[in-house]
């Protein structure tokens, strides 16, 4: 009825390093040299090819005393050590102890002595039963024997009990007999020290070294002259090494339970780490919660009466087709989302020799302009068109042209959308609730130079749609994980109640990111989602979006590492001015230290790049921070994506869908495990539904051309 939690199993030569360590912080060498003899010492983690990861350092028991077994020591062994190990329990084994510990030393001087007898260079050729006796000289007698003063007076004690009657010269010669016994085994035991010392050195890439070796064991502590001489003989091998020896008080106790505190300590900081990172592990169970929910809001997002407070808005966006591979001819693309803005020439070719050719210039849009009036920023706008069409020289020619606006837009047509709000750090005046298509247009009368046939406003989503939907008819989903995220879809026509129509098919572009915005995933979300949701430019909104996409991923990490820096389990429990920083953690770091290929090593480095001074502890804890963020992202996503299949199964009223998603977003590309993580999730939560993911290519601007071309022919066949 003790409870008694099992925790470490320790060598007693560790022990001997770690009870010298508790009191001085540069002990990394353990050393025995008593009845046995041992050396542990502090390893490089890439050196040691048994144990998975490179960073940080272990402690290997060398178990020397097998040293020579393998016959690297036999130009050293004399008769004695032979005759000593034929005699032994173990023969061939364990050759380096036996030449160096208190358990065999006595019995080589006894074996010296009787052979010096035997040839009458002492006792006058006289051999008592004692000396015939095996074990009957001792180390505790070899001490006695080399004593300073009463060294020779031991002697002549000694060999009388053992009913030898020596003279005065046989005492002082049995006493050489020792001391050179002795002094071989400190020179042994000082030149292997010196290989663990001079190793030590070379991995630090040192030229000096200051070191600290911690050593227990009756015969360096009880021999009067043992340790002298294995200091003078170390510093005269290493004399690069500035060597301290430190003795050992109770290794095999004390020791055992310095490793114990430090695995208890290590123990219970495991504790509180998994507790940190409990909420974002999610049950099979919590998923498909997630799942069903988003299945409800996608519901409420179509229907008229319900679309007004719905979080996924569901928008139409008149894509009424995807690519059948009649699609040809020369089409402009613009692409506006971010700082750069990009004009494309897509010349696109039907038939057996089918083919898309794309010719693009990107140009920059200054922060004067981004801030500036709307009329500006079209004009300038318009500038860059007419930059890249007198470039590719086809200022002339009256070419379709689909707009890729990747802001919040409200469609009432294919080439009518209305900006909502503005993102990304575009503020330009007088554009918010107006028609983007009608101010290119009018820009374009302004400049007065050429006219252009504006056929399609597009959303990015839709684009990488499209863009794979080109190459596989079965494409009938655009997924984004990237920045953001979102998805898209062909939903049939009687489903979508705010369109009029009943007839085929619309791409609802689904804008999920605003999913949760009516606190229906609150259970799922952690403190850590709610400060970074509070911290951000649009408290409250976009709360699925702030749990699944590459913006904010990082920033979550960030606060986990707030979070546990406080609690003293990271970076010694300062919080650095670089930790306060928001943004620090971009989402590229996250793929880099989570990527199975770098070293524990080069996660360090990631972190002092971003001015976080981590031990080997913290990279792994930073690693694991990491890993656990992306992957309820991806599961999420993944849990989105179920729901949205799922619902394109139910619409074709089949047991088993066969469809193709296409993809694009750095987050899906780029992180190591995002990808995998979220097609097990899809499989897990739609397992009637075979969903093949493609990649996308540029969905902003060969996918705008798409859907322009499909625009175009659909027009046509109407007319």
């Amino acid at each position: 009825d003790v409870d008694v939690d099992v925790l470490a199993l320790v060598n007693d030569t560790v022990g001997t390093m770690m009870t010298c360590g508790y009191d001085d912080q540069h002990c990394e060498v353990g050393l025995i040299i008593g009845t046995g003899t041992n050396a542990c010492y502090m390893e490089e983690m890439r050196h040691i090819d048994l144990v998975e990861g490179d960073e940080g350092r272990m402690c290997i028991n060398t178990e020397w005393g097998a040293f020579g077994d393998d016959g690297a020591l036999d130009d050293l062994r004399t008769e004695f050590d032979r005759e000593l190990d034929l005699g032994s329990l173990n023969p061939g084994k364990q050759l380096f102890e036996k030449m160096i510990s208190s358990l065999y030393l006595g019995e080589l001087v006894r074996l010296i002595l009787l052979k010096m007898a035997k040839e009458g260079l002492l006792f006058n050729g006289k051999v008592s039963t004692a000396l015939l006796t095996k074990g009957k000289i001792e180390m505790k007698h070899v001490s006695a024997m080399e004593k300073y003063k009463e060294g020779l007076s031991n002697t002549k004690e000694i060999l009388t009990e053992l009913n030898l009657f020596p003279s005065e010269e046989d005492c002082i010669a049995v006493q050489h007999v020792c001391t050179i016994v002795s002094f071989r085994s400190a020179n042994l035991c000082a030149a292997a020290l010196a290989a663990i010392l001079t190793r030590l050195r070379e991995n630090k890439k040192l030229l000096r070294m200051r070191t600290t070796v911690g050593i227990d064991g009756g015969l360096y502590k009880t021999h009067p002259q043992y340790a002298k001489r294995l200091h003078k003989v170390v510093r005269r091998l290493v004399p690069n090494c500035d060597v301290r020896f430190l003795l050992s008080v109770s290794g095999s106790g004390k020791g055992a339970a310095m490793v114990t505190a430090v695995a208890y300590r290590l123990a219970a900081q495991r504790k509180q780490i998994d507790a940190t990172l409990a909420p974002f592990l999610l049950s099979l169970e919590t998923l498909r919660e997630v799942r069903n929910k988003m299945r409800t809001e996608l519901e409420y997002g179509l229907k008229r009466e319900t679309q007004a407070s719905a979080t996924v808005k569901m928008l139409p966006t008149y894509v009424c087709g995807t690519p059948d591979g009649t699609e040809k001819g020369n089409f402009l693309a613009l692409d506006l989302g971010g700082t750069n803005f990009r004009v494309l020439l897509v010349k696109i070719r039907s038939g057996r020799r089918r083919s898309v050719q794309m010719y693009n210039k990107i140009f920059a849009i200054p922060l004067e302009i981004m801030q500036g009036t709307g009329e500006e920023l079209f004009d300038h706008i318009v500038q860059c068109i007419a930059d890249f069409l007198e470039y590719m020289g086809i200022k002339g020619a009256r070419l379709p042209l689909g707009f890729t606006f990747s802001f919040p837009c409200r469609q009432a047509s294919i080439d009518k959308g209305t900006l909502v709000g503005w993102t990304k750090g575009f503020k330009a005046t007088d554009c918010e609730g107006e028609d983007v298509v009608d101010m290119l247009r009018e820009a374009i009368r302004r400049r007065n130079e050429f006219d252009l046939d504006i056929v399609a406003v597009v959303n990015d989503t839709v684009g990488t749609m499209m863009t794979c939907g080109y190459e596989d008819p079965n494409c009938e989903i655009g997924l984004i994980a990237g920045t953001g995220s979102n998805v898209c879809y062909m939903e049939d026509m009687k489903n979508i109640e705010i369109v009029e129509g009943n007839e085929g098919k619309m791409c609802i572009n689904t804008e999920w990111g605003g999913f949760g915005d009516n606190g229906c995933i609150d259970n799922i979300r952690t403190k850590y989602d709610k400060e970074v949701d509070e911290g951000s430019l649009n408290p409250g909104k976009q709360r699925y979006e702030k749990m699944t996409s590459g913006m904010y991923l990082g920033e979550i990490v960030r606060q986990i590492l707030i979070d546990l820096t406080k609690q003293g389990l990271l970076f010694r429990g300062q919080i650095s001015e670089s930790l306060r920083k928001r943004g620090i953690f971009e989402t590229k770091f996250l793929s880099q230290i989570e990527s199975d290929r770098l070293a524990l090593l080069q996660v360090r480095r990631i972190l002092q790049q971003l001015g976080l001074d981590s031990t080997c502890e913290d990279s792994i804890i930073v690693k694991e921070v990491c890993g656990a963020v992306s992957k309820r992202a991806a599961q999420l996503c993944g849990a989105g994506l179920a729901a949205v299949v799922e619902k394109k199964r139910e619409n074709q009223g089949v047991e088993y869908l066969r469809i193709t998603v296409g993809v694009d977003g750095t987050l899906y590309k780029l992180h190591p495990h995002f990808s995998r993580i979220l097609r097990e999730t899809v499989k897990e939560l739609a397992p009637q539904c075979d969903v093949t993911f493609m990649l996308s290519e540029d969905g902003s601007g060969k996918g705008a051309a798409l859907i322009t071309a499909v625009a175009k022919r659909l027009h046509n066949v109407g007319q």
